[in-house]
C-alpha cells in the first residue's frame, strides 16, 4: 500500500510554498488559522464552548466577527481521512507554533484519528545565525526537513495532549516539570518557557517579552510604534508572535513612552519599570488570557521560578 500523506501547516504561506514545490496540494492539505496562544481556549476543540470562546475574542482583541463556517472550514477537512496513511505536521520553533502545534496533536485524538504523526520543525539552520520559520528556507533545506521529518512517539503524543490540557487548565505551573522533559518536540523547553515568562514580573508587573520591547526602546533610535512593532517582529526570541499581536502589546506599554517629533522614548514610568522600581501591573490592566488563565490572576516571581497567584485576583 502506498503511502499517503495528509499535511497540517502552520498557515497559508507555508501551505502555498509548499504547493509551489509539489510537496503537497491543496487536496491532500489542513492549513491551520488559529492564534491559540493568545486568549481563551477550551480543551476540546470541537465544542460550542470552544468556538463561542474563540469567536468572542477575535471579536474584542482583533475586530474581526466570523462565523462558525468560517472557523472550521479547514478542520471539516479531519472528519474524513479514510484515504490517508500517515500526518505530518509542519510548525515552528517557537511558542505561537507550539501551542497551536499541541492543539492540532490533541484535536486528532479527539476526533479519533490515530494514523502515524510526523513532525517538521524549523529552527535554527547549520551554519546561519538566527532562527528561520519554515516559509524563509531555501527550497532545497525545506525539502531535506521534509526528509528527516521526526515520527512521535506515543509519548510525545502524551507530552503534547497534556500540555494542552494544562494550557487550557487554571494552574500553569504544572507546565514547569515538563519544561525538563526529553522529547522529539526539540523547542519545546524553551517555548514553556517564554510562556511562564509572558505573566506580569512580580517586582515591575511587566512580562520579558515587555520588558524586552522597552529595552529596544531605551537603546534603539525607534521613530513610531509602527517602527517598534517592525523592530520587535526581528529581536522576539521564542514568542513567535505577529504584526497583530504584538501592536496590542505595544498599545499596553504607551504608558512607559513619549512620542514625539518623530522619536519614541522612554518616559519616568519606563525608566522605572526597567529598573524593577515600581510594580504596573494593576495600571497596565492587561485582561489577556492565555489559554485558561487571565494575565491578572498570577505574576512571575523570578526567584522560584514560578506563578504567584496575586492577591486582588487570588479567590
Amino acid at each position: 500500500m502506498s503511502t499517503q500523506t495528509l499535511h497540517i501547516t502552520n498557515g497559508t504561506s507555508l501551505s502555498n510554498y509548499l504547493y509551489q514545490l509539489d510537496i503537497a496540494t491543496k487536496s491532500n492539505t489542513v492549513t491551520w488559522q488559529e492564534t491559540l496562544c493568545v486568549g481563551p481556549t477550551v480543551e476540546d476543540i470541537s465544542s460550542k464552548a470552544f468556538f463561542e470562546a474563540r469567536k468572542a475574542f477575535f471579536e474584542s482583541f482583533y475586530n474581526i466577527s466570523l462565523s462558525r463556517k468560517e472557523m472550521t472550514s479547514e478542520l471539516k477537512k479531519l472528519d474524513d481521512i479514510s484515504g490517508f496513511t500517515e500526518i505530518v505536521l509542519w510548525f515552528e520553533y517557537d511558542l505561537f507554533c507550539h501551542i497551536n502545534m499541541v492543539a492540532v496533536i490533541s484535536l486528532l485524538e479527539q476526533k479519533g484519528i490515530y494514523l502515524p504523526i510526523y513532525l517538521v520543525c524549523s529552527g535554527r539552520i547549520e551554519g546561519e545565525k538566527g532562527l528561520k520559520g519554515l516559509s524563509e528556507l531555501k527550497p532545497d533545506q525545506l525539502k531535506s526537513h521534509f526528509e528527516n521529518k521526526v515520527k512521535l512517539s506515543v509519548d510525545d503524543i502524551a507530552l503534547a495532549k497534556g500540555i494542552w490540557r494544562i494550557y487550557c487548565g487554571k494552574d500553569h505551573n504544572l507546565l514547569l516539570p515538563l519544561i525538563l522533559r526529553t522529547s522529539s518536540f526539540k523547542y519545546m523547553s524553551n517555548c514553556l518557557k517564554a510562556h511562564i515568562k509572558r505573566f506580569p514580573d512580580l517586582r515591575s508587573g511587566i512580562s520579558t517579552l515587555e520588558y524586552n520591547i522597552l529595552k529596544l526602546v531605551k537603546e534603539n533610535q525607534i521613530t513610531s510604534k509602527h517602527h517598534l512593532v517592525g523592530y520587535t517582529l526581528h529581536y522576539q526570541g521564542y514568542y513567535g508572535y505577529g504584526d497583530l499581536q504584538l501592536e496590542r502589546v505595544i498599545d499596553l506599554l504607551s504608558i512607559f513612552f513619549t512620542e514625539e517629533k518623530g522619536s519614541l522614548k522612554l518616559n519616568r514610568k519606563g525608566h522605572l519599570a526597567l529598573e524593577h522600581q515600581h510594580n504596573y501591573q494593576k495600571e497596565l490592566n492587561n485582561t489577556i488570557y492565555f489559554g485558561g488563565v487571565s494575565s491578572l490572576n498570577y505574576t512571575f516571581d523570578k526567584q522560584q521560578n514560578k506563578l504567584i497567584k496575586t492577591v486582588v485576583h487570588a479567590n
